[in-house]
């Protein structure tokens, strides 16, 4: 196991900057997740701790050692693909080997490490099997399988579950955290998914246009988030969030409806302010008056999207309520969950 230590990395593509100097430390044994939208650069500083892209500015350190200049296969890394880069022509059992053999390790080792490693991924019945006689979810299994089998220093995940349907990314999630309770081998993991990320995570990074917006924990970012854009990322349905003005304790929508401040808050008489508030932050009660537009029934709870002045604003609701479009009701924000971010900054305040 190592630790991963990224220090100012910067990466060009011509004169295009699309890392900004990047700084990230991954402690040993630790599972952290490289969240944010299409095009925010974690899958390329993802590749850069492989070896697979070149670093332009800064430098990679595993283990404590720099490793800018050294070939990926001497990095003692192991990577899982999206599109799982299996051999078709090779069995499960010959991909799962084929590094070790490359590597001149003995058979009994090779035996011993891929039989470990199948029992590990319950892919014992299918190790005579060729990738094309298996499903979505056990070709996977063998890339990670194959992965597990060179012992590596550290996993690099690039988004490996974007091809499975719902279901079996539920189960994969499953047992790619539990793999890593098994081996505690530092990991790092590419998703625009924040459900994985929530839910697989000791420590998300969150990223926009090539720079770190925030690093926490799952709950941390979601409970305290530090500005305006890891708010609407993060959540589903995402933050609410009302723009108006702080004005003697209240924030004062343009359309003059006045919200409770949230406790300990920081903000400034006459200061424009967004108001943040989670959909499961909102109660019925008194408080202020909404329309509503629609409602989806979940099962478990109800998702209620109201008309509040020149905004769309979600709650969601555990109680069941016959609740019509077009009807009024009153909805009142949690305070000690509500949030204040600068208008001008995003920061939160």
């Amino acid at each position: 196991m190592a630790s991963v230590t990224l220090k100012n990395i910067v990466k060009k593509y011509g004169d295009v900057e699309v890392v900004h100097g990047v700084d990230l430390t991954i402690d040993d044994g630790k599972f952290v997740v490289l969240l944010g939208p299409s095009g925010c650069g974690k899958s390329t500083l993802l590749r850069m701790i492989a070896g697979l892209e070149s670093v332009t500015g800064g430098d990679v350190e595993i283990a404590g050692s720099r490793v800018n200049d050294v070939h990926p296969k001497d990095r003692n890394i192991a990577m899982v693909f999206q599109n799982y880069a299996l051999y078709a022509h090779m069995t499960v059992k010959d991909n799962m080997s084929f590094s070790l053999i490359l590597a001149r390790r003995p058979q009994s080792e090779i035996d011993e490490k891929v039989g470990w490693a199948a029992k590990i991924l319950n892919l014992e019945s299918y190790l005579k099997r060729f990738p094309r006689e298996l499903s979505g979810g056990q070709r996977q299994r063998v890339a990670m399988g194959r992965a597990i089998v060179r012992d590596p220093a550290v996993f690099l995940f690039d988004e490996p579950l974007s091809n499975l349907d719902a279901r079996l990314r539920v189960q994969m999630r499953t047992e790619i955290k539990d793999l890593h309770e098994r081996l505690k081998t530092t990991t790092v993991y590419v998703t625009h998914d924040q459900i994985e990320a929530m839910t697989m995570a000791d420590t998300i990074v969150i990223l926009r246009d090539g720079i770190i917006e925030q690093v926490g924990t799952p709950l941390d970012v979601y409970d305290f988030p530090a500005n305006l854009f890891v708010a609407e990322f993060i959540g589903s349905p995402s933050m609410n969030l009302i723009k108006g003005v702080v004005e003697g304790g209240h924030v004062v929508t343009k359309g003059g409806v006045k919200l409770p401040l949230p406790k300990k808050h920081k903000a400034k008489s006459g200061q424009k302010v967004v108001y943040g508030i989670r959909p499961e932050h909102l109660d019925v009660g008194k408080g202020f008056a909404v329309k509503i537009l629609v409602t989806e029934p979940t099962g478990p709870e109800i998702h209620v999207y109201s008309e509040f002045g020149e905004n769309e604003i979600c709650a969601i609701l555990r109680e069941r309520r016959d609740l019509k479009r077009g009807s009024m009701l009153e909805l009142a924000p949690r305070l000690d969950k509500a949030h204040l971010f600068d208008a001008a900054s995003g920061k939160v305040i």
